[in-house]
């Protein structure tokens, strides 16, 4: 494949982190990519550090939780390098939250901003052209957070939530037209956003190990996968606990830092 003929993967929040391993993932493939994020500087270091030249990268700065931002970004895209054969709508920040403060009201609004109106702000720029062309994968990064609610994590949780839902709507509206829509439930992954973490942190993966797990999925257009694996088994087990018992295994569990207690709010 030449820098013209091969495949695009337009990737947010790609400034460190899941983002970034899969950037890299898909460049060590000899993708084209097309990298979003607000730290452009960070990105461009990154690139240079990877020998990837304008051809083979396009950089773009924007703010995923602003939609004018990332809907101009995927303009410039399409505009610059072509309809891409994959977007990841990564973006993202966790918080704790704490409910009988404020200030995390606010918080939580800009969590739901970036966290769920971001993925489809991501995607709207290329739906259209991608159902047109017959094919495109459209790759929405939920966690498993999204699967029940865990305390001081209430924002979180729910935007997650919001995330896979959203997914599965936009993947039944595709259906029949070439376009899959894949979500993907992270574990616990080493980034920036897990290092503070006060609590256990089972199967965790290191970033590279997920970008690579994950392009495998999203290459077979897996409707939705869990990754790392044994997280696949944990998973039904956690949803169908009762209630009660949920509740007193969760009871006590520390919680995440909020953002004034020096919590890491930067992209995934």
């Amino acid at each position: 494949m030449t820098a013209m003929t091969s495949p695009l993967a337009f990737i947010t929040g790609a400034s460190s982190g899941i983002g970034q391993a899969l950037a890299a993932r898909y460049a060590a493939l000899g993708w084209r990519l097309a990298l979003v994020a607000r730290r452009e500087n960070v990105l461009r270091e990154w690139a240079e550090a990877q020998q990837l030249d304008a051809a083979r990268c396009g950089i773009y700065a924007a703010d995923a939780a602003d939609v004018g931002s990332i809907v101009g970004a995927g303009e410039q895209c399409l505009a610059g390098q072509g309809l891409p054969d994959v977007v990841i709508a990564n973006a993202g920040i966790s918080v704790g939250m704490d409910t009988t403060q404020r200030a995390d009201l606010d918080l939580m609004r800009e969590m739901l901003a970036l966290n769920v109106l971001g993925v489809a702000a991501t995607f709207h720029p290329f739906v259209a052209a991608m159902r047109a062309r017959g094919s495109g994968r459209l790759v929405g990064v939920g966690s498993m957070a999204s699967l029940r609610g865990l305390p001081g994590h209430g924002a979180y949780c729910a935007s997650k939530a919001g995330v896979v839902a959203y997914c599965e709507s936009l993947r039944i509206e595709c259906r029949g037209s070439g376009v899959r829509v894949v979500t993907l439930l992270p574990g616990y992954v080493a980034t920036p956003l897990t290092a503070r973490n006060p609590y256990s942190m089972p199967f965790m993966i290191d970033a590279a190990t997920f970008a690579e797990r994950a392009v495998r999925a999203i290459d077979a257009g897996a409707s939705r996968r869990i990754i790392p694996w044994p997280m696949a088994i944990v998973a039904p087990l956690m949803r169908n606990l009762p209630n009660a018992v949920y509740d007193r295994l969760l009871e006590g569990r520390k919680r995440k830092p909020r953002r004034s207690a020096g919590a890491t709010t930067g992209p995934q």
